[in-house]
């Protein structure tokens, strides 16, 4: 099944940057959307940002415009450029992908990374 290793957290001060990847491996028989989530201490999970099959992108109001969500197929690798950081934004960080069949449906319950914590002070 699909391995996601995420890397390139760490502490930035606030109004810093940094870059974010998510490098997937085992890859199965279906078309697959990405997703990045994050979840800060005593909070729910959240979802942050998402590139689907097509390269369409979503974010979170909240990260609108500070964000950019991307990948590379050729390295099978997902990033999140973040700019402008705020405290607001220190979360474990976690990458996701859901596998779709041919009609659009689920083909499988989707994986996640373990995570790389971001800590904005």
């Amino acid at each position: 099944h699909v391995q996601l290793v995420e890397s390139g957290g760490g502490s930035v001060q606030a109004g810093g940057s940094l870059r974010l990847s998510c490098e997937g491996s085992g890859w199965d028989y279906c078309s697959y959307d990405m997703f990045w989530y994050r979840q800060a201490p005593g909070k729910e999970r959240e979802f942050v940002s998402s590139i689907d099959r097509w390269g369409t992108t979503k974010y979170v109001d909240s990260v609108k415009d500070r964000f950019t969500i991307s990948q590379d197929s050729t390295k099978n690798t997902l990033y999140l450029q973040m700019n402008s950081l705020t405290p607001e934004d220190t979360a474990m960080y976690y990458c996701k992908t859901q596998g779709r069949n041919f009609l659009g449906g689920y083909c499988d319950s989707g994986y996640w990374g373990q995570g790389t914590q971001v800590t904005v002070s």
